[in-house]
């Protein structure tokens, strides 16, 4: 039976001897990697619904969306790097059903896989408005494909109407204001990206929009997008307006991919449902944007949709497969997401959503230049950084040890 090997060779944990990954995007590589990492050689089947071999997200709403890459440079390896994986790679047919009893997982071309350790890796899908599938000029922005059909439609410099003020949406904006587009940014929070930033900083982060000519409609929600022979030709509010555009990109958040699961067993709701460990049950571990996890020093259930999540949530689902569901350490990181808008570089260093309290403890707004400390019922939650990447490291410590919320809370 395969295993992993300490630095003397000898196997040193029971492995399974089959491993299938249902996912083939950063959590999924991570899970892949991890495993030939840890000194595992049983087989891996690995499955994804994309044709695309492993490519990275965050660029595809600044970087690609704008035309400074083009969709080679998304890549996360090389088809030698992944061959080099000895991996049944499997792309371009997602995964239909899920029998736990048996232990197979169904493909939509009609193949089917087994496995004794699953890990359901299949990451979220864009959020759409009722009765947009299929009108000319509405676009969301969750895949490659997206992002190229989008751009192709900024290049006729359109009046973009943004429905959606969060990373998507606000980093979206900042990319067609630059492709010269005229924009109409709409958003039912108080300011853009405001759930992530509050207030104060959303505030911030309004004017500079305004500033570079996006027209910002906050505490405002949309009703419904208006057509003319398939063509989208602006939206409606709910409070009745209507706001004329050429081109509509929703950015209304994401939903997970569980749907290909139902019948089999496995909890989901706001994702796969999982244990402190990532582990759900009948031998099903999640990984990346799907997986809703007990966070081990909360107990509450937990689901974060950032980059760096998911490939560190890879790495530590390879590792408690190796070690089994027995033995498996429970998941304990700070997340961190980035945001480019403009001349800003915005980072955050833990979860800021359910802060009580907000402090500006280096810089200030004037300036844009800032480090503002979230906190939690006194315990801090939370660091925001804009432009001022190399003093921002020197909290991501008082975050992940949840430290008091008081006067010396500065670095």
């Amino acid at each position: 039976m395969p295993g992993c090997r300490d630095q003397g060779g000898a196997v040193t944990t029971p492995a399974p001897s089959r491993v299938t990954v249902v996912g083939a995007s950063a959590a999924g590589l991570s899970v892949v990697e991890g495993l030939r990492r840890e000194g595992y050689t049983g087989a891996i089947t690995w499955i994804g619904e994309e044709a695309h071999l492993p490519y990275d997200r965050p660029p595809l709403s600044k970087q690609l969306l704008s035309g400074a890459w083009e969709t080679g440079r998304l890549r996360l390896r090389g088809e030698e790097d992944i061959e080099a994986l000895g991996v049944d790679l499997r792309l371009g047919s997602p995964a239909v059903a899920l029998d736990t009893g048996e232990r197979t997982v169904t493909m939509a071309d009609g193949g089917s896989v087994g496995y004794e350790a699953l890990v359901v890796a299949t990451g979220t899908r864009a959020r759409r408005l009722p009765g947009t599938d299929g009108v000319a000029g509405v676009h969301v922005l969750r895949t490659a494909e997206d992002a190229l059909a989008l751009r192709a439609s900024l290049a006729g410099k359109p009046h973009l109407v943004v429905v959606g003020g969060g990373f998507v949406g606000a980093e979206a904006a900042a990319v067609a204001r630059g492709l010269g587009c005229e924009v109409t940014l709409v958003t039912d929070t108080a300011q853009p990206m405001g759930d992530a930033l509050g207030d104060e900083l959303g505030s911030m982060l309004h004017a500079v929009h305004t500033e570079h000519g996006v027209h910002v409609e906050t505490g405002a929600r949309v009703a419904q997008v208006l057509t003319d022979g398939g063509q989208a030709t602006g939206v409606r509010l709910a409070d009745g307006r209507t706001l004329a555009a050429d081109a509509v990109l929703v950015g209304i958040g994401a939903q997970p991919n569980v749907e290909w699961l139902a019948g089999s067993g496995v909890p989901v709701g706001n994702g796969v449902e999982c244990d402190a460990t990532l582990y759900a049950g009948s031998g099903v571990w999640a990984a990346g944007d799907v997986a809703c996890w007990l966070h081990p020093r909360t107990g509450e259930p937990v689901r974060i949709e950032h980059r760096t999540n998911a490939a560190e949530q890879g790495l530590a689902v390879a590792r408690n497969i190796l070690a089994g569901p027995e033995h498996a350490r429970p998941f304990d990181s700070v997340p961190y997401v980035w945001s480019d808008q403009y001349d800003l570089k915005i980072q955050i260093h833990g979860r800021t959503r359910g802060a009580d309290e907000v402090r500006i403890v280096e810089g200030s707004l004037s300036d844009r230049r800032l480090i503002a400390l979230y906190a939690k019922r006194g315990r801090i939650c939370a660091a925001v950084g804009v432009n001022m990447m190399r003093a921002l490291r020197a909290y991501r410590t008082q975050v992940a040890e949840a430290a008091l919320f008081d006067v010396g809370s500065a670095a």
